[in-house]
């Protein structure tokens, strides 16, 4: 598993599930930061036999089967024991993908210059939908230049992470050509071999053999 810095699964969710789903969430995120993950979202679908869909990140933003299959075998005895949802249910554990969620500062930062969709708690202006480019955070705020703003409307603006109900990246052409590039990256260091490193001499190893070396030299030969 990739080495991550410590805030990586301690940084704060800003943006939350309400509900069931919150419930589910309050389990999984420490279960998740046991394993190296971080979790993302957990959304609820259906009634009968519904699906309990967990999505999860490595630090890199990816989560490979493998990691699904291990964030899975040890969420299910914690989700069994807890019975957090009443009746059946299906476990999916997945990727953030790439139109993905933002839920984390981090998340909006990092993604500044791509584009995303915005839906907040209360009217802006008469607005609760905003879409377009990221302009990183500043302060507990969000910069967004909008793409669909009217002649009379201001083209940025400053939205308050708190007080989204969601947010997620929209899928263009320069976000899936960063995602193909961040992909290609991973493979390659997994395949790269480790880089080589010249074996450090044992304390006074060059010393000792300089000895022996003077020793040999000047023994007599014979007896």
């Amino acid at each position: 598993m990739d080495e991550r810095p410590e805030s990586f699964t301690s940084e704060r969710r800003l943006i939350t599930e309400p509900g069931r789903a919150a419930r589910v969430a309050a389990l999984a995120e420490p279960v998740l930061a046991g394993l190296g993950y971080r979790l993302v979202r957990v959304r609820i679908s259906g009634s009968a036999g519904c699906t309990v869909q967990i999505m999860a990140e490595r630090p890199d933003g990816t989560m490979a089967i493998e990691d699904c299959e291990a964030a899975s075998r040890a969420l299910s005895p914690v989700l069994d024991a807890a019975d957090p949802i009443e009746g059946a249910y299906r476990l999916e554990i997945s990727s953030p993908g790439i139109d993905r969620p933002l839920v984390r500062r981090s998340d909006f930062d990092r993604y500044a210059g791509h584009f995303a969709q915005v839906e907040m708690l209360a009217p802006i202006d008469g607005r609760r939908r905003f879409r377009g480019e990221l302009g990183g955070t500043e302060g507990e705020c969000v910069r967004l230049r909008s793409n669909d703003a009217t002649a009379a409307e201001n083209a940025e603006i400053l939205l308050r992470i708190d007080d989204m109900t969601e947010a997620r990246l929209l899928l263009t052409d320069a976000l899936i050509a960063e995602s193909l590039r961040r992909s290609k990256q991973g493979e390659r260091n997994k395949e790269a071999p480790p880089p080589y490193r010249r074996k450090s001499p044992r304390p006074n190893e060059h010393q000792n053999a300089a000895s022996e070396a003077n020793r040999r030299a000047t023994q007599p030969d014979g007896d």
